[in-house]
């Protein structure tokens, strides 16, 4: 396999993106910073008082959507078996043995969608 030198630019390009998208995150940062200990410095020297907070703010914790486990293995279970179809009538005949491959999937699917069903039972 050959490589061109668009394909190295492309790389390049993607390396630069990401280390320039890091840098700007350290930035900002780094800037939020530099904001609070400048308001508190003026604030230590008018002689008010601040009450202690963490720098990074606690993250609340959002509860689980019960929506999310039937949507994705009716997606996985209908993608998989279209994609079963597909393969089984366009492939030729001597590989007709093809169209199994993506029946793991549809496994993952009816397992999530089973998974669902039976924790809606079980009342959580």
């Amino acid at each position: 396999m050959s490589y061109t030198i668009g394909d190295g630019m492309v790389a390049l390009a993607l390396a630069g993106g990401i280390v320039g998208y890091l840098y700007l995150k350290h930035r900002s940062g780094q800037k939020r910073i530099e904001i609070i200990h400048q308001e508190r410095m003026a604030a230590m020297e008018k002689g008010i008082p601040l009450p202690e907070f963490p720098l990074e703010p606690a993250r609340e914790r959002r509860q689980a959507d019960p929506t999310v486990l039937p949507i994705l293995g009716t997606v996985l279970l209908t993608l998989s078996v279209g994609a079963m179809i597909v393969l089984y009538l366009n492939r030729p005949a001597a590989d007709h043995g093809m169209w199994v491959s993506p029946l793991p999937f549809a496994f993952l699917g009816v397992g999530l969608i089973a998974f669902h069903l039976l924790q809606a039972k079980s009342g959580r």
